[in-house]
Formats: structure tokens, sequence, C-alpha cells
């Protein structure tokens, strides 16, 4: 394993984090069905196929995130980052949540190699993951970073889906859960990281103060990195239920798709290891090894990051397509159950990417920023080629941000 220095100077020749370890899962497509598909859902009854009835690029949130990146008033906050999640506080306030994250101060424009793009000095510190604030859709704070420590030596932990619980089934006191994945640093094929394990933090409220750290699933004695799974891309509540859904890094390991899975907790109880139920293929069971929900590890399949959401009694996944379509292009498929079977993928959509060599990645939904039948979804942006790529985000801060579309569902003809 490499040292902390020589996996730090690693991520600044690849080009940091979340981002180009998805990189050949990227691509946006949502995926509809045909629409004489049905299956019976969880209780019997059944649900039908959903499509995207329309999408267009949501500017505002996304010069929200340029703007507040682009203020060189400090120096300890947020510049740029990825694996983008966000959680809304019973106060009202969204929290967002990034993986790999640029601090320092922005300059510009003109940069020094006289393109017209904001630029940020190539000693700008960069950590591990970060939280910030927005109030009434405007970003006005970066929490202490990192907010969650490395759990040991050439490890670390990047947050994913988060949800305010009960600090105790039915207490009245609420707490925020925050889910994270452990990696720990490795060799090629595994530069971004050997997937580790799964933990759930808990922060007190409204300071956001880091509790603890509980660790839910360690996939340490799996042999074969490429399929240990990590859970906490997504969570969708159903019917006093939080069900949780991760992936593997079957890309990695030269596959073309990776595979998704399903767990599901008691509400109020994320950070109960022995309340974790996994889909074994069969039966949901504690302490059971997971089994995939989807993937063939060719045509059908998902990015080791990808979306879930519950619209109209449907599950619809976000993920970015398979092959090489996945640096463009995020497909969609579709369920009656967090278990499956999942239909798709059939239609996709390519989100606009700034020029270069670039790649979309992280298709992740966003329900608190809907409404009236809006969904908002984000995608993650950063440079293809892993030589040049800690230049090329240094000399254009915007390929390391997020972007975002808006888009709205409707049931399939």
């Amino acid at each position: 394993m490499p040292d902390d220095a020589s996996a730090a100077r690693a991520r600044q020749r690849t080009g940091t984090g979340i981002g180009l370890l998805l990189v050949l899962v990227l691509g946006a497509a949502l995926l509809i069905a045909r629409p004489d598909d049905e299956d019976p859902g969880p209780d019997g009854g059944a649900c039908r196929a959903r499509t995207v009835r329309s999408w267009q690029a949501d500017e505002g949130l996304t010069a929200e995130f340029a703007r507040y990146g682009d203020d060189a008033s400090r120096t300890d906050d947020w510049t740029g980052g990825d694996g983008t999640h966000s959680v809304r506080l019973p106060d009202g306030r969204v929290l967002w949540l990034f993986s790999d994250t640029y601090l320092g101060r922005v300059h510009g424009p003109p940069n020094p190699h006289g393109e017209s793009y904001a630029w940020r000095d190539t000693t700008a510190p960069l950590v591990r993951n970060s939280a910030v604030l927005m109030r009434d859709g405007r970003l006005e704070a970066t929490l202490p970073a990192p907010l969650f420590a490395d759990p040991a030596p050439n490890q670390w932990r990047w947050p994913v889906a988060a949800r305010v619980e009960p600090r105790s089934p039915g207490a009245d006191e609420q707490v925020l859960r925050v889910l994270l994945w452990v990696r720990t640093a490795g060799s090629a094929p595994w530069i971004y990281g050997v997937p580790t394990a799964t933990e759930v933090a808990t922060l007190s409220l409204p300071d956001l103060r880091p509790e603890s750290v509980v660790r839910v699933l360690d996939q340490q004695l799996v042999p074969d990195p490429s399929r240990r799974v990590l859970f906490g891309t997504t969570l969708v509540e159903e019917d006093g239920w939080t069900y949780v859904f991760g992936g593997d890094d079957g890309q990695a390991a030269s596959r073309p798709a990776s595979h998704a899975y399903a767990a599901r907790v008691p509400a109020g109880r994320l950070a109960e290891p022995a309340a974790w139920q996994y889909w074994d293929g069969s039966h949901w069971t504690a302490g059971a090894r997971p089994r995939p929900v989807l993937g063939d590890g060719r045509r059908r399949g998902v990015g080791s990051a990808f979306s879930v959401v519950r619209d109209d009694g449907t599950y619809v996944l976000f993920t970015m397509a398979t092959g090489t379509r996945g640096l463009t292009t995020v497909a969609a498929y579709w369920a009656c159950s967090p278990r499956g079977p999942w239909h798709g993928p059939v239609k996709e959509f390519s989100p606009s990417l700034p020029a270069g060599q670039v790649a979309a990645y992280n298709p992740q939904a966003h329900p608190v920023l809907g409404g009236d039948g809006r969904l908002v979804l984000s995608y993650d942006v950063n440079w293809l080629e892993t030589a040049s790529a800690a230049d090329r985000l240094s000399r254009n801060v915007s390929l390391y941000r997020p972007r975002f579309v808006t888009l709205r569902l409707a049931p399939a003809r």
C-alpha cells in the first residue's frame, strides 16, 4: 500500500476521488420500459413503467454552486467537489455532502494560461469529505472540513446518503445519520481506493456535531475487491422501512457494469448493525451475504454510485449507462419493489458537458429540491484523461462541481 504522501500524489495525478473511479460509469440516461410492462408490487398490487416526460438544464442551481465556489472572501471553504448528496434538516436548511473536495481560494479569470476560466492554485487543500449548508436556496457556509476523520492510516471516508431519524425508535429528539464509504489506499486498478466497509455516522441537531461512527458491514474478508459491496449510494423510505441501495466495483475489474444490491432497516435504526437485513436472492436476512438485485455484468447494470426514487408507486433508478455510453449518458430502470425485478434500460438522455475530454458521473436525485411534479438530478463532471486531470481541475474550476437538470416523470404510454 502507498503511504499518505504517495497516495496524495496519486490523487493529484489522477484527478481525485469518486470522480474518475466512476468514469466508465458515466453518461446520463434515464431508462424507461415498455408501456405494457407491469409487475406485482410488494403488497400484491401493480405498478406501471415510468418514463421521463421532459428534462432541462437547471441553470439556476448550477450557477449557485459556481457563485459559492468562486467566492474568494474565505480561504477555508468549498471550491469544488464530487459525490454530491443532499438532505433536508428539520429547520429547513439543506445539507450538501461531498466526497473529495477542494478548499482554498479561486482566482480570475483569466487564468495563467490565458484562458477565460476561473482557476485555483495547484497547492489548494484537498480533503476527503466536506459539507455545505444551504438556506432558502442560497449556499451560505462550509462546515469544518474534513467533517469525518480518516478511520485509520491509508483509509478515508466518503459520505453518501443521509437521513434525519429519531435518536432511538420512538424518541422525540432527532439526529442526522450519514452513510459512509470506507476505502483503503491500493495499487492499480484500485487507484481510487479498495472498497473496505460501510459505516453510519450520527450527528447532533441542529449544530451538526459528529458524535459517533458505527461499522454496519465490513468487507475486508471478501477476497476479491470487485465483489465487495458498499451500501448507501441512495436511500428510500417506505412503509416503516429505510431501503438502502449499494453497489460493487465490478468496473474496476474491467467488467462493463457493476451490480446493484439492496438492504432494509426498520425506520429509525440505521445506526444499529443488527437491524440491517440484506436481500440474499430470496429473503431479507440479517447477516446474509448480499446478492445482486440488478446487473448481469454486461449490458445491464449500474455504476458504483446511482440513485433511486419512488414515483407514483414505482421505484425508478438512475445510473450511468454501461459501456462507452457511460461517459456521456444517464440510464434508468424501474421496478415495483426494491428487490426487483428491475426493467430496462430502454431510453437515455445526455445532459450538457463542457468542452474537452470530460465525463459525467454519479447521477443523484434530490427530492428535497423538487415539487410540483419536478425532480432535480445532479451529475458530477471531471476531466477524463488522468495524467493531466489535476492540472485541468486547477485551470478550470467548473470541471469539478455538480451540475443539475430538472425532469418530469410520467407513465410510459
